[in-house]
């Protein structure tokens, strides 16, 4: 039972911590390109970033099948590259656990940025900071309350991903089996006892999370 519960926890949290790294890079970035900026399609571009926030997980699911699948040029060329296909691998798992947890910290991030003075800014690149030191120096910093927050909410998101990474990484046992997937196995085979230990304990560390964030933003 040891086993059973620990191994897929231990996986959902190696999960999410190597694609909060991808997300806190990609969410940082666009949030910052995005922020106070007006430009024809911003609206449809935006929109393309929140999608998976609205989306069926299955439709995630199927969207990265199609795209990283064995039958796509970018699925054939990571075979190649790799000597194995992407899907149902740890990877996997990883890349549909960035997909759903980005808008939360690009919406975060792009919030942050939005609410730092101008003046501040146009300050500091009148004393002569660059475009790297300015983001670095200035603007994460005065962002940096919305961008932990956003973080958070991201890292929890990531560690609950069920139903893309069902479809895309599979549930095999010490390989993809994350906490969601081992619920799910666990209530299909009747195992309530480990189903009702792996529930407290995904419930234990969002609620800790989301306290986590509302101190920050209190």
């Amino acid at each position: 039972m040891r086993a059973e519960f620990w191994s897929p926890v231990q996986l959902s949290l190696e999960v999410a911590s190597v694609s909060i790294i991808f997300v806190v890079i990609t969410g940082l970035l666009f949030g910052r390109l995005m922020a106070n900026k007006k430009f024809r399609g911003k609206a449809v571009l935006e929109t393309f970033f929140l999608l998976p926030l609205v989306l069926p997980p299955t439709v995630v699911g199927f969207l990265l099948i199609v795209i990283f699948g064995r039958n796509s040029p970018f699925g054939r060329f990571i075979e190649w590259l790799f000597n194995q296909p992407v899907m149902f691998t740890w990877w996997a798992a990883v890349i549909a656990s960035t997909v759903v947890a980005f808008p939360l910290m690009y919406q975060s991030a792009k919030t942050g940025f939005e609410s730092i003075d101008q003046d501040i800014e146009n300050a500091a690149r009148v004393d002569g900071a660059g475009g790297i030191k300015l983001f670095m120096l200035v603007s994460v910093p005065l962002a940096i309350q919305s961008i932990i927050a956003g973080g958070i909410l991201s890292f929890a998101r990531a560690l609950g991903e069920f139903g893309a990474t069902l479809m895309f990484a599979g549930n095999i046992p010490g390989r993809t089996q994350t906490a969601p997937t081992a619920i799910y196995l666990a209530i299909d085979s009747g195992n309530m006892h480990i189903a009702w230990i792996l529930v407290a304990c995904m419930i234990g560390i969002s609620f800790i999370m989301l306290l986590t964030v509302h101190v920050i933003r209190s």
